[in-house]
């Protein structure tokens, strides 16, 4: 088998954060046709448990241990040479002679890069078939933090945005093809880098409708006789904070209002004293990291996304739709996903309307609601369909749209100015 090198910036097992869900789904795909050499961090102590279950789909691997609170340190050092602070967060000696060994060794000639940190280790000057894997625009993610937050970390987080988006056009710059997880994502990073815009694609993440199905029988997690609105999702990640919060204070006491049974459940993991104090609140329930994230869909009435601050595709609403549970969404949560509010989802801009969307879902008034949430996701987000689209790229070298299939073609200049 042809080897090819991966790189990511964590683990790609298990599969319970957005980022690692697309990368675990793309490793395995990639398994099929390579023999892929995997290199990644580890920033989860318990994560470490997982790494036979890479090795035996993998060839050479290499597992370099990421202590948060040291790399943050680390970190600092791109304010002397001007970098963003991403680089040197990551930056690993360890790291770095591996896969200049694999390259050299081995003859590897092609990488997948999976998110813009990982690109530092991969030389300029070697002649490699590169694909990176940006996933999102995260320099617009640090940018949009900066306008959340007091001064001095929205000058901090506006500065990371600044020199995250110059390193990110470089890397696209010299990759064969740089991809992103919607069209709504890839055109931005057109705009933002013109100079790429030939290369510059996308692909779907998906879900896994057989896991993620509403006809296996689920223990009721719910205390009888209570409406259950459930948010899931990492709550060491500050969109999802912010997200849970603004809900739990500005929008659910109007639900409560009316419905007293109504019960706001934040699932998992991690949820810092912010969300933990939200538990204070009449009707809240935080419950922390859980074993199946799946029998707390099934049995809510609906989920909720009130996400304010978002990038890229939210797999929390791909996995509730597939559950065929009815999803109230803020617009940032539904960007980049195929579906059509009022029929497979609800859609709400400020916490009046997002309450009202909700009591809407409560009165049951949309009775086919979840059921066409599970048509769109079986029908736009199965995972074999969408990663076949990345065969190509990894093919030849700087593919013409015309050579890729649509949801994996290439945004041009005029496509993006029509």
């Amino acid at each position: 088998m042809e080897e090819l090198l991966f790189l990511a910036h964590r683990i790609p097992f298990p599969p319970n954060k957005g980022d690692k869900i697309r990368s675990y789904h793309l490793l395995k795909h990639l398994a099929q046709r390579y023999r892929v050499h995997l290199g990644c961090f580890v920033d989860d102590a318990a994560d470490w448990q997982y790494t036979a279950h890479l090795q035996a789909i993998c060839g050479e691997t290499f597992f370099a241990p990421l202590k948060p609170r040291s790399a943050k340190l680390k970190s600092l050092a791109g304010f002397a040479s001007g970098a963003p602070l991403t680089l040197p967060y990551y930056a690993h000696a360890g790291m770095q002679r591996w896969v200049t060994q694999m390259l050299a060794a081995r003859g590897v000639g092609k990488v997948l890069v999976f998110s813009s940190a990982m690109g530092q280790f991969v030389p300029h000057d070697h002649a490699l078939h590169s694909v990176v894997d940006f996933v999102d625009v995260d320099s617009d993610k640090w940018t949009q933090y900066a306008r959340a937050k007091p001064w001095p970390l929205s000058w901090l987080y506006r500065r990371e945005g600044r020199t995250l988006l110059a390193w990110e056009r470089e890397l696209a710059a010299r990759s064969d093809a740089a991809l992103f997880v919607s069209e709504a994502e890839a055109r931005h990073f057109t705009q933002l880098a013109p100079e790429s815009a030939a290369h510059i694609g996308w692909f779907n993440n998906g879900v896994d409708s057989e896991y993620f199905s509403p006809q296996r029988d689920y223990p009721d997690p719910y205390p009888a006789g209570r409406l259950p609105l459930v948010f899931t999702g990492a709550m060491d990640y500050w969109p999802n904070v912010d997200a849970v919060m603004w809900f739990a204070r500005e929008i659910f006491p109007i639900i409560r209002a009316r419905f007293a049974e109504a019960q706001f459940v934040i699932v998992g993991g991690c949820p810092g004293q912010a969300v933990q104090d939200l538990a204070q609140l009449p009707g809240v329930t935080v419950t922390g990291r859980v074993g199946d994230v799946r029998p707390w869909l099934r049995h809510a009435r609906l989920a909720v996304a009130p996400l304010r601050i978002a990038r890229g595709v939210q797999n929390k609403v791909l996995e509730a739709m597939a559950m065929a549970l009815p999803v109230v969404a803020s617009a940032q949560a539904l960007e980049g996903i195929q579906a059509v509010p009022g029929r497979d989802l609800l859609v709400a801009d400020n916490a009046a309307r997002f309450a009202e969307q909700v009591m809407v879902v409560l009165g049951d008034a949309h009775p086919g609601m979840g059921t066409a949430a599970r048509a769109a996701m079986l029908g736009h987000y199965a995972w074999p369909d969408n990663l076949r689209r990345v065969d190509a790229l990894l093919e030849c070298r700087n593919p013409s749209p015309i050579q890729q299939p649509p949801a994996a073609r290439v945004v041009s200049l005029r496509e993006h100015h029509t």
